[in-house]
């Protein structure tokens, strides 16, 4: 690893978080896929062991906060998917982050419930962590999840793990 390259770990177990087993996909997909230097996920539901800890729609059924912590959890997920498919360490910067929010009539904050992922990301790899983004609302999402993520993410050359 260079020196350029973020404490992803240490900054994981500062914030008390670790990598979760990468989710299992709810349809025919994978959950990423590398062309070239780039990653990138397939949209993340935030799913802890299996279940989703809020459904709904945000405005409705689920807070503002509840649906940036669900984003959060979207992020963490599709790290785990970039860290079992190249390795976390191998990340340079990530690129960009697609965010959509299953939105109540009339709800347009999605940009603070994405917040949730883009914070994450921005703790975990400093200034490889900022990217561009796209907060989009939609009627419904699989599962009823509040929000669903995808990263694209940059790599350089692959380390070996120790």
């Amino acid at each position: 690893m260079t020196a350029t390259r973020p404490d992803w770990q240490g900054n994981l177990a500062a914030l008390g978080l670790e990598l979760p087993p990468v989710a299992a996909p709810v349809a025919a997909y994978i959950p990423a896929v590398r062309s070239g230097n780039m990653v990138y996920t397939s949209g993340q539901l935030p799913f802890v062991r299996g279940e989703l800890p809020c459904v709904g729609k945000v405005g409705e059924q689920v807070s503002v906060e509840q649906a940036a912590d669900a984003a959060r959890l979207c992020a963490l997920n599709a790290l785990a998917a970039v860290h079992d498919l190249v390795g976390l360490d191998n990340v340079t910067r990530i690129v960009k982050v697609v965010g959509f929010v299953a939105s109540a009539p009339g709800f347009t904050d999605q940009p603070l419930v994405v917040n949730g992922a883009s914070e994450l990301l921005g703790s975990v790899f400093g200034d490889a962590g900022v990217h561009a983004r796209s907060a989009v609302g939609v009627t419904e999402l699989p599962k009823n999840s509040p929000v669903e993520v995808e990263l694209i993410v940059e790599i350089g050359a692959l380390t070996q793990p120790a």
